[in-house]
C-alpha cells in the first residue's frame, strides 16, 4: 500500500505532567524544565547517547521508502521527545537511589525508538482522546517493560552489545543485571497500575505471552523441525503481543468502541509481526549499524523465518548443508549460508509477508476518520516495517 503523503502535518503537542499521587515513592515528575530535576548522574548517562531521530531516510530491504514530509517528520520528532522527557524526568527523580537506577537508566535513556509508546499515543489520538497526561503515564510503563525484557534477553542470549553499547551484565555482573531487569519490570507495573483493571489485566496477559513465547523460542534453538506455525506462535506472544496490548490499552483509555479497540489490536498485531519479520532480514542482509553484529540470531541458534523457509523449500544436499550451517555456525560460513538462502527465495519470501502484514494492520485502521494523528500512525507503522537501524 503507498501511503498518501500530499498532506502536509503539523502537530502541537501539549505538555503535560503525571500526578504524583497513586505513585508516591516511585514516580515524581516536574514540568518539562529538566534543569530543576537533572542530576549530574543522570547528566551523565544523556550526554552518553542523546537521542536520534525516529524517521531514518533509506532504501532498507530493498523497499523504496517514500520521502516523509517535513510536518509529518517534526510531528513524531515532537511526540518522541515528550516521551524522552517523561522518561528522563522519572529516572531524574530516582536517580539518588543508586546503582540500580543508573544502571537501569543507561539502558532506557539508551536511544531506542520509542516505536510502542509513539504508537500508543498516536492510537489513543485517533480513537478520540484530547489529552495526552492520560496516556502518557501508560506509555511509558510499555517502554518500561520492554526495556525490562531487553535486559533479561540479552542475558539469555549472552549478548554483549545492546543499541551499540555494553549490556549491563557485561560491565555489571550478571546478579545486577538479573535486578536491574526486575527494576524496570516494577516501574512499569506501577506506572500501569493507577489504570482500570481491563487495561491491568491486558498488561499482565501480554507480560506472561511473553514469558510463555520466551520459553518456546528456547525450546526451539537449532531445532531444525520448527514450523512457521511455531515460529508465529512465538513473534505473536514475544514481540507482537506489546505492539498490540499496547494499542489496545490506548484505545481504553480514549473510550473507543469495541469494534475500534478490535481494529487497534489487530493493527498492533500485524506491526508487531512485520517488525520482527524485519528484524529477521537485518539479521542476515543488516550490518552493525543496526547495533549489533550480522548473523547474531544463527549465532545464538534463533530459528528465524528466512531459516525455516529454506529449510521447508530446500531438498536432498542443499537442505543437509543448510542443516549443517545452522547446527556448526560461524562467520566464515556466512556467504555460504546467505547463497542458500537466496537460492530458496527466502529473502523474497520474507518481504512479501512483511508487505500484506504491512497491508493488512494499515486496513484496521480504517475503523477510524482521516486524521493528523491517523496520517502520523501510518508513517510510524511504515518505517516499523521498511527500516534500516
Amino acid at each position: 500500500m503507498k501511503l498518501n503523503r500530499s498532506l502536509f502535518v503539523t502537530i502541537k503537542f501539549s505538555t503535560w505532567s503525571l500526578t504524583p499521587s497513586k505513585l508516591e515513592g516511585v514516580v515524581k515528575t516536574s514540568s518539562f524544565g529538566l534543569s530543576s530535576t537533572l542530576s549530574p548522574r543522570l547528566g551523565v548517562l544523556r550526554t552518553g547517547y542523546g537521542r536520534r531521530p525516529l524517521v531514518k531516510k533509506g532504501t532498507p530491504l530493498g523497499y523504496p521508502m517514500a520521502q516523509i514530509d517535513t510536518g509529518v517528520e517534526q510531528g513524531l520528532d515532537n511526540l518522541r521527545q515528550q516521551i524522552d522527557t517523561a522518561l528522563e524526568e522519572m529516572i531524574a527523580s530516582r536517580i539518588d537511589s543508586g546503582e540500580v537506577v543508573e544502571l537501569s537508566g543507561r539502558v532506557l535513556l539508551a536511544g531506542g525508538k520509542r516505536l510502542r509508546p509513539i504508537m500508543m499515543c498516536l492510537s489513543y489520538e485517533i480513537a478520540g482522546g484530547r489529552d495526552l497526561s492520560k496516556i502518557m503515564p501508560l506509555a511509558m510503563a510499555f517502554e518500561f517493560l520492554h526495556t525490562a525484557t531487553l535486559v533479561h534477553d540479552d542475558i539469555n542470549d549472552g549478548a554483549t552489545h545492546r543499541r551499540g553499547i555494553p549490556t549491563i551484565h557485561e560491565t555489571a555482573g550478571l546478579s545486577k543485571a538479573i535486578i536491574a531487569g526486575d527494576w524496570l519490570f516494577v516501574q512499569g507495573y506501577a506506572l500501569g497500575g493507577q489504570y482500570n483493571q481491563d487495561i491491568v489485566t491486558n498488561i499482565a496477559n501480554c507480560c506472561s505471552s511473553i514469558a510463555v513465547s520466551e520459553f518456546s523460542q528456547i525450546d526451539h534453538i537449532q531445532n531444525l523441525k520448527t514450523s512457521p506455525e511455531d515460529y508465529i506462535s512465538i513473534v505473536k506472544g514475544k514481540t507482537a503481543g506489546p505492539f498490540a496490548s499496547g494499542c489496545r490499552s490506548a484505545g481504553i483509555v480514549a473510550e473507543a468502541t469495541q469494534e475500534q479497540l478490535t481494529a487497534l489490536e489487530e493493527f498492533g498485531n500485524e506491526i508487531g509481526i512485520a517488525y520482527q519479520l524485519v528484524d529477521d532480514l537485518l539479521d542476515l542482509l543488516g550490518d552493525e549499524q543496526i547495533g549489533k553484529p550480522r548473523g547474531t540470531d544463527v549465532h545464538e541458534g534463533k530459528m528465524t523465518l528466512p531459516l525455516i523457509h529454506s529449510l521447508t523449500l530446500s531438498h536432498g544436499k542443499d537442505r543437509d548443508r543448510l542443516a549443517e550451517i545452522i547446527n556448526n555456525f560461524d562467520d566464515e560460513l556466512f556467504d555460504e549460508l546467505i547463497q542458500l538462502l537466496e537460492k530458496s527465495d527466502s529473502f523474497n519470501y520474507t518481504k512479501i509477508l512483511i508487505n500484506n502484514h504491512f497491508e493488512r494492520a494499515i486496513n484496521h485502521l480504517n475503523a477510524f476518520p482521516k486524521s493528523n494523528a491517523k496520517l502520523l500512525l501510518e508513517n510510524v507503522a511504515e518505517y516499523a516495517t521498511t527500516r534500516k537501524l
